[in-house]
């Protein structure tokens, strides 16, 4: 059987998925016959996601923050389909800089769309999965997770906590003998999407950091846990590498990674303060890919 029949009934709900990774994820899972229920807060997008998807695609505007919006998420997608195979928590924001030069509303938000998103979305999923015993729900993180970041931290925290909301349910539904549930978290390295465009940014210089990764490999990661699911993945040699010398040498992991990112953040060239798409959506930043590799390339000539 091909990979594409394979995805042929399955439904798949997926967070944040107006640009980036989510959008990448959606229209492969799409392309290979499964039903999507995209969700963002940016309706013209994601209706226009859903037009190229086929029919088997519907959109739900939604701010993953706020818990009714998820609700209605869920009712949509069983409405529409009838029952819900996998559910990708992947929408996320981020904020740039010193934590006292960053207003605490854009630091209640960063922690709100990550990790209360992700708890709302996680809750509604395994009540359904164990209605139905089956399901996979794949929780996207970062290399964040294994290592804290400065000028990152309510960002980190919110990764953090993901990473153990994500690895405790996993224990529960082993304990509790549901083995057709899975619960999977996903921790990316740096990656090139258009976040540098969304994220708050209060370091005054622009946010010019990496290495940055394809994302096509995460989008790649991503889909293949729906075949091989694994309680925890890092994406990538970078983020691996991270999470093996934060678990062996956690003390001058996070010296180098704290001075490394120190240093990008002081070398970029100066930028307003902003606090992006934090409380409301901007325009940009719509595709897949962003313009990180680019514009690291062009730094390093």
């Amino acid at each position: 059987m091909s990979k594409q029949l394979s995805r042929n009934g399955l439904t798949v709900v997926i967070t944040g998925t107006s640009s980036g990774i989510g959008k990448g994820v959606a229209q492969q899972l799409a392309s290979e016959g499964a039903n999507v229920v995209l969700a963002a807060r940016r309706t013209d997008e994601i209706e226009k996601l859903a037009k190229s998807c086929g029919p088997n695609a519907v959109a739900v505007t939604t701010d993953v923050s706020r818990q009714q919006d998820m609700i209605r998420l869920f009712e949509t997608a069983m409405s529409k389909f009838g029952n819900i195979d996998v559910w990708i928590n992947n929408a996320g924001i981020g904020t740039y800089g010193a934590f006292t030069d960053t207003p605490l509303a854009d630091l209640n938000r960063t922690v709100d769309v990550n990790f209360l998103g992700t708890l709302y979305g996680s809750h509604l999923a395994l009540n359904q999965f164990k209605k139905q015993k089956h399901g996979t729900l794949i929780n996207v993180s970062s290399f964040a997770s294994k290592t804290p970041l400065p000028y990152g931290a309510a960002y980190t925290a919110s990764k953090y906590g993901i990473s153990g909301l994500s690895h405790g349910l996993y224990q529960e539904m082993e304990l509790e003998n549901f083995e057709d549930i899975h619960v999977c978290a996903v921790d990316p390295w740096v990656t090139d999407t258009p976040w540098t465009e969304h994220a708050g940014n209060y370091s005054g210089h622009e946010i010019l950091v990496g290495p940055a990764d394809d994302p096509q490999e995460v989008v790649d990661v991503i889909t293949g846990l729906l075949d091989e699911p694994q309680e925890g993945v890092e994406v990538g040699a970078k983020a691996k590498g991270v999470a093996t010398s934060g678990t062996v040498t956690p003390g001058t992991t996070k010296k180098l990674t704290g001075k490394s990112l120190q240093k990008m953040m002081r070398e970029a060239p100066p930028a307003k303060y902003t606090s992006g798409s934090l409380h409301e959506p901007k325009p940009g930043g719509t595709d897949v890919s962003g313009d990180l590799r680019a514009r690291l390339k062009n730094k390093n000539k």
